[in-house]
């Protein structure tokens, strides 16, 4: 584990950054330390918790406590963390490869907890680290350098598997909607409970490559087509929604987080030996 010293977020001269020309993950970072300013984290309150991949790189440019984890295991180490000190800002970021394709079973589980933390999983639909292989989110029928006749799998969503296990805060956004993409994270960050950002990230290098989009650009203007507001997006017919994905906020509730649920039965033990003790 790192602990913060100095002023600022970014550690000084952490840029240029390593990511590769076009993709998103600059504007997801950027956004999320403008969002941690306006909340006023305390760096020495906060603790990036970073799994395996390109946004799993994040944490070599945070001035913030960090503690850079194994494969798909992120979410692991930050329930540890979150139990043992509830005080702590618990931020962990992931890749769709490595926060719920093999860490999918820990997703599950932090959601079912409804453990209270921060969740951003950027989404490139590939593993873009090591070499663009398809992930639980590549979209059926589409290509990359393991399924280079197409995708024969159905694609996961992120949200509705966060949803329906327990999360108390649940929102898509994109790159493209940088602005939107800052209230998003204000919001989840600010939240009692699970809550997950799902970040929809170009990455032109692979996932782009093979499907016709090479340029940054095009992987952009493709974000902008296709993420409809989730206003808009309830009001299509089944047929337009196959074409496109909902973004903002979708699931929005309050029910107790994990510390809380534990200290109401430690509370509970508590009384009940104080009341055993008494009839002794």
């Amino acid at each position: 584990m790192t602990f913060a010293t100095g002023t600022g977020y970014l550690k000084d001269g952490c840029l240029p950054h390593m990511w590769c020309p076009g993709c998103g993950h600059g504007i997801a970072l950027g956004n999320m330390l403008r969002a941690f300013e306006e909340l006023g984290f305390k760096k020495n309150e906060t603790v990036v918790v970073t799994g395996i991949g390109c946004w799993g790189k994040t944490d070599d440019y945070l001035t913030t406590n960090a503690l850079h984890t194994t494969h798909g295991r992120a979410l692991a180490f930050a329930t540890g963390i979150k139990a043992f000190n509830p005080k702590l800002n618990v931020v962990v970021l992931m890749g769709d490869g490595d926060g719920v394709t093999i860490g999918g079973n820990h997703f599950i589980h932090a959601a079912r907890r409804n453990i209270d933390l921060t969740a951003i999983v950027l989404n490139n639909y590939n593993y873009g680290m090591t070499g663009g292989q398809c992930s639980g989110t590549t979209p059926g029928g589409k290509y990359t350098s393991t399924t280079v006749y197409g995708n024969p799998e159905r694609e996961m969503d992120i949200c509705a598997l966060a949803g329906v296990t327990g999360a108390n805060y649940v929102a898509r956004g994109t790159v493209y909607h940088s602005f939107d993409l800052k209230e998003l994270f204000k919001e989840a960050l600010g939240k009692k409970g699970f809550s997950l950002v799902e970040v929809v990230s170009p990455c032109p290098t692979h996932y782009g490559r093979n499907n016709n989009m090479k340029k940054g650009l095009q992987m952009l203007n493709w974000l902008k087509e296709k993420a409809v507001h989730k206003e808009k997006f309830d009001r299509l017919n089944p047929a337009e929604k196959e074409d496109c994905f909902s973004i903002g906020k979708l699931v929005d509730r309050d029910e107790p987080d994990f510390n809380t649920r534990y200290e109401q039965i430690r509370a509970g033990i508590m009384e009940g030996g104080a009341a055993n003790e008494e009839k002794i």
